[in-house]
């Protein structure tokens, strides 16, 4: 979380000018991926997912409706696919992709296009002609090939004198330029590419040098290449049905929503906490609260110095110290449970072929804890 790596760097700034200015973090991210053994979940990550479900669930009472689209659905999520999960255990999809299980698995893109062109086709084969994809927003940075390609972009495109991004007289300056810097690997993954996407990859990074993939839109492309290959199967006799889509990116509708019960309760406390951290005299420290799955009054409150939460990562072409992040999932973990594997793979199996079938609505924001604070946790366990 790039917001409390800032914190640390000020609190180290200002204790060693001994300035008397304390800085207190408190778990912000969206996507989820900050927690670890001190910190459970962030805050807002329940009111988003639940903000989300209720689009997608509202998308799919349409879809089983009409029945003749199949939409794909993009979600938040650069680093990490907590939200596509925890939205995906909430309203079952058809398919949901799981970036780290495409990185695990070493899937190419086409991999990815041909595991979704076959739910297609094993559901139009049943004469169900529509269905939901969910998709994390970077999905892209996860296929092997394209994280290895963007590695050398961030480094291409960083002028090692400053550190900073290489300025360009024009968008086609940075990618002639681009192109004559990388690898001949690497640009054969830059040409095989869409040249939408391929242009995308190229420009403009955030302030914290990482490539803006809520701009690459990922939900057409899968969906384009998606109807290549279903059109190339029909030729071949392998798919029978049709493939007509609709594509939506949610984003700021979950960033933006009046908070759950559940988020408005654990940032009271996160905040109290905070102001009991700083009249103690600490500095550098994040505010926690823990056993948030139980009854409010028996949260337990804490502090836990940022720093060791650190690791080193590149950036802007040079090693930084950034909060590590926490992925959906732990495959080391996940081949070690037979019964987690299992149950997954079960459930895959049984959404693929699922009537679509919706079942949140608004009643959940106000549940006074989450519904499912880690989904994927509660799976493991039984």
């Amino acid at each position: 979380d790039d917001s409390n790596t800032n914190a640390c760097v000020l609190a180290e700034y200002y204790a060693a000018k001994k300035y008397g200015v304390q800085v207190i973090g408190c778990p912000k991210t969206i996507d989820g991926d900050l927690k670890n053994e001190q910190i459970e979940t962030s805050f807002g990550f329940d009111t988003a997912c639940k903000t989300y479900s209720e689009l997608i669930g509202n998308i799919e009472r349409d879809c089983n409706s009409a029945r003749k689209y199949w939409h794909f659905i993009k979600l938040m999520g650069r680093s990490a696919s907590h939200i596509a999960l925890e939205c995906a255990l909430q309203t079952q999809p058809n398919i949901c992709l799981i970036s780290e299980e495409v990185e695990a698995k070493e899937m190419s893109l086409d991999d990815v296009v041909t595991y979704i062109a076959t739910a297609v086709a094993n559901r139009a084969a049943e004469g169900n002609n529509f269905g939901t994809v969910l998709i994390p927003e970077g999905l892209i940075e996860f296929i092997p090939a394209i994280k290895k390609l963007i590695a050398e972009l961030n480094e291409v495109l960083t002028d090692p004198a400053t550190g900073e991004s290489r300025e360009f007289a024009s968008a086609e300056e940075q990618i002639a330029f681009v192109k004559g810097a990388i690898a001949k690997d690497n640009l054969a993954v830059l040409e095989s590419l869409p040249a939408d996407v391929a242009r995308q990859l190229c420009l403009d990074r955030d302030p914290h040098g990482n490539v803006q993939v809520s701009l690459i839109e990922t939900e057409k492309l899968l969906s384009r290449m998606v109807a290549e290959k279903l059109a190339a199967w029909k030729k071949e006799g392998k798919f029978v049905g049709k493939f007509s889509a609709q594509h939506h990116f949610f984003g700021y509708e979950g960033r933006c929503a009046a908070p759950s019960n559940y988020d408005a309760d654990y940032c009271y406390s996160l905040g109290f906490n905070a102001s009991r951290l700083i009249a103690n005299g600490k500095t550098g420290y994040m505010s926690i609260i823990k056993n948030t799955t139980a009854p409010a009054a028996e949260w337990i409150a804490g502090g836990v110095p940022i720093t060791m939460m650190m690791n080193i990562e590149r950036r802007n072409g040079a090693n930084k110290p950034v909060i590590r992040k926490a992925l959906s999932l732990s495959w080391m973990a996940l081949h070690s449970s037979s019964s987690l594997l299992s149950a997954m793979s079960g459930l895959r199996k049984q959404l693929t072929f699922i009537q679509v079938l919706s079942s949140t609505g608004v009643l959940l924001r106000f549940a006074t804890r989450p519904q499912r604070l880690s989904s994927w946790s509660r799976l493991s366990k039984k």
